[in-house]
């Protein structure tokens, strides 16, 4: 079975501080370097997804649009 393109998977151990290790290639591909802050999303039924690095401004803009629409449909701007 082929690969399919652009879908990647890795395996990390967690340590006993609850610590994990992000594998090389994975911090290559995304461009993940020391000191770097990254998401973590959890769903009980589908996992942990760990956007990429640039989605903060995204799904912040997202979420703050959804606000400002909550009464009624109309801005509050």
């Amino acid at each position: 079975m082929a690969k399919p393109k652009g879908k990647y998977m890795w395996t990390a151990t967690v340590g006993e501080k609850g610590q994990i290790v992000i594998p090389k290639q994975a911090r290559d591909l995304f461009d993940i370097k020391p000191g770097d802050t990254i998401l973590l999303f959890g769903d009980e039924e589908h996992g942990i997804a760990i956007p990429p690095k640039g989605a903060f401004d995204q799904i912040f803009n997202i979420a703050f649009d959804n606000d400002e629409k909550s009464e009624g449909g109309k801005d509050k701007k």
